[in-house]
């Protein structure tokens, strides 16, 4: 029976699988809204969640215009995660879609509006720079069975990394290894900002409360003396110390306390989670369960490896 063996010679050289969960898909019990400034262009924009049926995943609703949360439309964009679709835009989505992942929101419409009826672009609102404010929603709201048109509950996928996938560039890199539970280590490094330095932050398998108490609240941060770059490219139009922890090359932390003390690193994951929830399709887990390990990432290199990932189905 040489065809059938070779299949199974194929299909266990795969380097990811997807296998079942032992879990339903979940929704939202309910809708949410909730709106705030951008951060890049300092609009005020409403982000509505709304449940929805198990096998649609994630998506967004931009003025009828329907964009799937998925690496199919993500597009390079600095300092965030841009979503892209028909000459229609989203930015600045990875602090939602972590929040969504991570707290097992595998099914939601997500509707967006701003306050300039005639833009083709909207922004995710930034609130404080975490992810608290969805999370807070997210856990008021509630969760539910997510069941199909036809009533049924769909069982939840996930990709499971079989052998270990890997991207880089320069001296940074991003590796999947295969491992029993979703766990993620962080290393970042920042040698001519003194207050952020080089620093490591590894999770325990990852799980919605650790997410919640541990990740969620670490903020997004920048350097000080970059901000008026960013601002004459047009970036952070709406950013301050409101809802950014901001560091000097010379002075530290110009709006302490910091809530961890590498609370940079964990934003970090923060953002990871968010890129990496691009990989999920039809209410499935977008995080592989596998060991990340990532160094000196950013948004362009999670994207490049969610594409990876792809290729390696």
């Amino acid at each position: 029976m040489l065809i059938p063996t070779a299949l199974n010679a194929l299909k266990s050289s795969r380097s990811i699988s997807w296998s079942p969960t032992g879990r339903f898909q979940q929704t939202l019990a309910g809708c949410l809204e909730l709106s705030g400034i951008s951060l890049h262009s300092g609009k005020v924009s409403k982000v509505k969640l709304c449940p929805e049926f198990a096998g649609r995943g994630r998506y967004f609703d931009f003025k009828s215009n329907f964009i799937p949360a998925s690496i199919d439309y993500a597009e390079e964009s600095s300092l965030c995660t841009t979503l892209s679709k028909d000459g229609f835009k989203i930015r600045t989505v990875e602090h939602l879609l972590s929040a969504l992942e991570a707290m097992g929101v595998d099914n939601c419409r997500i509707e967006i509006a701003n306050e300039d009826a005639k833009d083709s672009e909207v922004e995710v609102p930034i609130f404080d720079g975490s992810a608290c404010k969805w999370v807070d929603a997210i856990e008021e709201v509630g969760l539910k069975l997510a069941i199909d048109q036809r009533g049924n509950c769909c069982e939840k996928m996930a990709p499971y990394v079989n052998q270990p996938v890997y991207a880089w560039r320069n001296d940074c890199y991003l590796v999947a290894f295969p491992a029993k539970a979703v766990r993620i280590t962080y290393g970042i490094d920042f040698p001519q900002v003194p207050g952020i330095g080089c620093q490591w932050f590894s999770t325990a398998p990852l799980d919605n409360m650790f997410y919640a108490e541990q990740i969620a609240p670490s903020r997004t941060f920048c350097i000080y003396e970059e901000v008026e770059q960013m601002r004459n490219m047009g970036l952070i139009r709406g950013g301050s110390i409101e809802n950014a922890i901001v560091c000097s090359v010379s002075k530290g932390w110009i709006n302490p306390p910091l809530r961890f003390h590498d609370e940079p690193c964990r934003h970090k994951v923060l953002d990871f989670i968010g890129d990496i929830s691009l990989f999920a399709r039809l209410g499935s887990q977008g995080l592989p369960v596998a060991h990340l390990v990532v160094y000196k990432g950013g948004h362009s290199m999670h994207a490049n490896f969610v594409r990876r990932l792809s290729e390696n189905i």
